[in-house]
Order: C-alpha cells, then structure tokens, then sequence
C-alpha cells in the first residue's frame, strides 16, 4: 500500500470489501479510479478522501445503495423445488447456493441457515420466504432463488399462506447496509401480486430470471 497508484486487489484489501464489489464501484463510477489500458488503476490518496467522505456522512452512503439483481443472481442459481419440508428446501438451497464462488465453505452456509430458521422462520407471508445469512466465509453478496412446485407446510408463516418462492440471500459481514437494502428490496418487490404468480407459472430457469431482472 505505498505505492501511490493502486490494483483492484489493493483496494479490496485496504477497504476490506470484495475485488467484485471494488470493480462494479468502478464500473458505476462511484469510487475514484482510472483505466490503463483494460486494467483499473485507483490513487491511493483519492481513495483516502473518498473514504473519509463515506464515513462523515454515512446514512447518505446507505441510501446510495442500489440492489442491481443481475450483479447478485446467475440463472443456474435458480431452482425448480419439490418438497414439503422446510429443511429439505432449505438445503437444497443452501445447496445451490453453496455453487457461487462467493461461497467458501458450503457447510457452514448450510448450518447456519438452519440455525437461523430455528430462531425465528423467515417468512415475510403471501406464500414467500428470505433466508439469509451474513458469513465470513461469504466473499461477497449472492443469491438462490427456489420456486416450489408444492406447498411447503412448515414455514409458520404468519397469514397462513404455505410458502412457495423463497430468495436466499449470503452476505459478508462487512456488507450490512447492502444487506439490509437487499433484503428490503425484495420484500418490497414480491409484494407485486402478479410477479408471484407468474414466477409460480415459470417453466424455465431464464423465465423466473428473466422476471426478476426487469
């Protein structure tokens, strides 16, 4: 870090986020940085100031925040369910999840998903449900989204309505604005009434992509 121009891979380290997170800041314009050639290229002392100016004002930094759902979620993320249980969805989730190159340790993604359920269920109600976890083991935000072909019985949801669609989301533990914003962006979104019965009538992985992306 005393070099005065810096890699993608220096900045992650020094910002503590992910190289990902570092190159969609870049992509979007909202980090100082430059191109040589194809290769981003940052100032160590426009980062600093950039930071410094983050941290004095951070709730304006938070509602910057924009959940891009193609950043976060592939197709081949994207799974057709059929079971009744809770814990079987769940870990086929988790699963699925655990394919992301986000996701270090599959395990642990799994575990703690299941812990979390046996706290509190993570049903928001009109048949949805938002696992989610933040891990150390988790590099970067990621998503899975399961559409049940069956209604799962054991979500405890709170309008008595079985859960059909559930987004599970892993998260880093230093993203938790981003966190929160995912999370209330898709509780916001799948409150669309039309949405959710037209990702119950998806036939395919890119109809239910291709649904949550506009």
């Amino acid at each position: 870090m005393d070099e005065d121009i810096l890699t993608i891979e220096e900045v992650a380290k020094y910002l503590r986020v992910s190289e990902r997170t570092v190159y969609d800041w870049a992509q979007k314009g909202e980090i100082p940085s430059g191109k040589i050639g194809t290769v981003w290229r940052f100032k160590k002392s426009e980062i600093e100031k950039w930071v410094n100016e983050r941290l004095s004002s951070p709730q304006k930094a938070s509602s910057d925040i924009v959940v891009q759902v193609k950043n976060i979620l592939s197709p081949e993320r994207i799974v057709f369910l059929n079971h009744q249980t809770k814990h079987d969805a769940l870990v086929q989730l988790a699963q699925n999840l655990a394919t992301a190159p986000q996701v270090k340790d599959a395990h642990e993604l799994e575990v703690e998903i299941l812990k979390r359920e046996d706290l509190m269920s993570t049903s928001i109600g009109r048949g949805l449900a938002i696992p989610h976890v933040r891990l150390s083991s988790i590099t970067d935000l990621v998503m899975s989204v399961g559409i049940s072909k069956c209604d799962i019985i054991d979500f405890q949801p709170v309008d008595e309505t079985p859960v059909k669609v559930l987004f599970m989301i892993g998260a880093a533990f230093n993203q938790h604005s981003y966190y929160l914003k995912t999370l209330s962006f898709f509780s916001t979104k799948l409150r669309e009434p039309d949405l959710y019965k037209k990702l119950l009538e998806a036939e395919t992985q890119m109809d239910v992509y291709n649904l949550l992306i506009q």
